[in-house]
């Protein structure tokens, strides 16, 4: 029968596995690190996987091709859904969810990180706790020991509040289970180096985006349309710098926010080169 599926340009293709995360059907996957239509009868002809694709690569196609099989791709599907609840504890506190199996670019493999809350067994103590005992330390005494402590809690080493992968706007799966539910933060790529508390102030509790429009020179409100149109997004943080090339990743947020038809609550932060929080 002639009917539309997709079509996939290799030459255009950079290997990152982005729409084989975002193909609910799993009709896309990765062949000798290009994307391939593996299987005519798993395309509905959606094209949920087009706005996944950061170089184009994606088009679609009227041609020969097998009906929709609906009953293989659910049979397909529940089978990757099986697979997805086995789960592995690596390192200490950190709980990483094994993913489907993917042969793309690792660095693009959709997966969540589970980690253990601060201070729920003694272990770790907020850093900003640490913060306000090192200077009451300083503050109250000029005894050599003491002080030395103070230091040591000013070098304790704080704990990454990430909890999803990718986090590169171009390369995050539309449809990545994280998503749903989420308080979503988009951020630019220098906000995170400027401002010392980052992860405590802005990644914490968040689903984290970053980019940067002028490096990247692409168009983000698309891609972020799609994420919040799809998903359950509670809310959006937009975290930028003050310099003027920054306003691109704010009014390509904005856009998305109205793009998307929903009424979401967002707020701006704006962040120094010298590290302060401006608004």
């Amino acid at each position: 029968m002639i009917r539309r599926v997709i079509q996939i340009d290799e030459d255009k293709c950079n290997g990152c596995g982005a729409c084989a995360n975002a193909c609910h059907e799993g009709a896309i996957g990765m062949v000798n690190g290009k994307a391939k239509l593996l299987r005519d009868d798993y395309c509905d002809g959606l094209g949920d996987c087009l706005p996944s694709c950061p170089t184009g690569a994606i088009t679609f196609v009227e041609r020969e091709a097998a009906a929709y099989d609906e009953a293989a791709v659910m049979a397909n599907k529940q089978a990757r859904l099986d697979a997805e609840k086995s789960k592995n504890m690596v390192g200490s506190g950190v709980m990483h969810e094994k993913s489907p199996a993917h042969s793309g670019c690792p660095g693009s493999m959709a997966r969540s990180i589970f980690r253990r809350p601060a201070a729920a067994s003694g272990e770790a103590v907020q850093a900003s706790s640490y913060e306000q005992a090192a200077v009451e330390c300083v503050q109250s005494t000029t005894d050599k020991t003491v002080n030395q402590q103070a230091g040591d809690i000013y070098n304790y080493e704080r704990p990454s509040q990430l909890t999803q992968w990718p986090v590169q706007i171009k390369l995050a799966p539309v449809n990545a289970p994280y998503f749903n539910g989420a308080k979503l933060l988009i951020a630019a790529d220098c906000t995170a180096y400027a401002y010392a508390s980052f992860h405590e102030k802005f990644i914490k509790g968040h689903v984290t985006l970053i980019g940067c429009p002028k490096l990247d020179s692409v168009d983000y409100s698309e891609k972020l349309t799609e994420i919040i149109r799809r998903n359950d997004i509670q809310s959006v943080t937009i975290v930028r710098m003050e310099v003027p090339c920054c306003g691109g990743l704010e009014m390509a947020a904005k856009k998305a926010l109205q793009d998307s038809g929903k009424f979401i609550p967002w707020q701006v932060a704006t962040i120094s080169i010298d590290g302060r929080i401006l608004d």
